[in-house]
C-alpha cells in the first residue's frame, strides 16, 4: 500500500521542494493505486467500529467514505494537499455525513482536548515526520473511551523483508513523497503515548513483502 504525504516545518521540506509532482500529480497517483478490492476490504473492517464525531488523519481523496457505518455523526479531515481535497469532492457529496477540512498538520490540530469521539488514520503514519508527535495529538483530542482505528505498512518483523526495507528505503523515500518502507509502526504509536488494544499483523496479498507488512487495529490514552 503507499500513504498520503504530509508537509513538515524543516527547512528541506519548504513548499518549493514539494513541487508539481507532489502537490498535483501525486494524489491522482494514490486516488488509483489505493482504489483497489483489498484496500476496501481493509477499509471496511477498520471504519466499522466508529462512531460519533470522527477526526481522521490523511484524509486523502475521501476513500475511507463509503466505509463508514451510519454511527458516524461528523469527519474532520486533515490533509496536507489541496488536491486530494478537490478529489475527494465527489465522494464528500454522496457520503451522506458532514465532512470538514480541519487542517494540513497532523502534527498540530486545531481541537480541544478531549473533542473527538474516534480517529482514523489509514496508510498515514509511514509518512509524517516525527510521527509519535501526531500520535500525542490523538491521544489529546480523544474523548475518554475514544480510539484510534489504524491500519499502516512498515517495518516487517522477518529479518530478510526488513533488511530489504532499510537498502531501499533511502529511494522509495523519495521517490514516494516522504513515504517510509521500514518504519516501526508499534513503537510510534507506543512514543506518541498511546497503548495498542488490538493489532494484527500480516502481508496484504497484492504487494510485495517490503511494501505489503502491515499492522491494523485499535489504540488508545492511557
Amino acid at each position: 500500500m503507499s500513504c498520503i504525504p504530509h508537509p513538515t516545518d524543516r527547512a528541506d521540506m519548504s513548499p518549493v521542494r514539494l513541487g508539481w509532482w507532489r502537490r498535483r500529480v501525486n494524489p491522482m497517483i494514490l486516488d488509483r493505486i489505493m482504489d483497489t478490492d483489498e484496500a476496501h476490504l481493509i477499509r471496511e473492517r477498520v471504519c466499522a467500529p466508529l462512531a460519533g464525531d470522527v477526526l481522521e488523519i490523511g484524509f486523502g481523496s475521501g476513500l475511507n467514505l463509503p466505509h463508514l457505518p451510519s454511527a458516524v455523526e461528523r469527519v474532520y479531515a486533515v490533509d496536507p494537499l489541496d488536491r486530494s481535497w478537490e478529489l475527494a469532492a465527489g465522494r464528500i457529496a454522496t457520503c451522506g455525513v458532514p465532512v470538514e477540512r480541519l487542517g494540513r498538520e497532523a502534527r498540530t490540530l486545531p481541537l480541544r482536548d478531549r473533542s473527538v469521539d474516534s480517529v482514523l488514520c489509514t496508510w498515514n503514519l509511514c509518512s509524517i515526520d516525527d510521527a509519535h508527535l501526531a500520535v500525542a495529538e490523538i491521544a489529546r483530542v480523544l474523548r475518554p473511551g475514544g480510539e484510534l482505528h489504524f491500519v499502516e505498512h512498515g517495518r516487517s518483523d522477518e529479518v530478510g523483508v526488513r533488511r530489504w526495507q532499510h537498502r531501499i528505503d533511502p529511494v522509495w523515500s523519495r521517490v514516494a513523497c516522504g513515504c517510509h518502507l521500514d518504519r516501526d509502526i508499534r513503537s510510534a504509536i507506543e512514543a506518541g503515548g498511546m497503548h495498542l488494544i488490538e493489532l494484527a499483523t500480516y502481508y496484504t496479498e497484492s504487494e510485495p513483502r517490503i511494501l505489503g507488512w502491515t499492522f491494523e487495529g485499535r489504540a488508545a490514552p492511557p
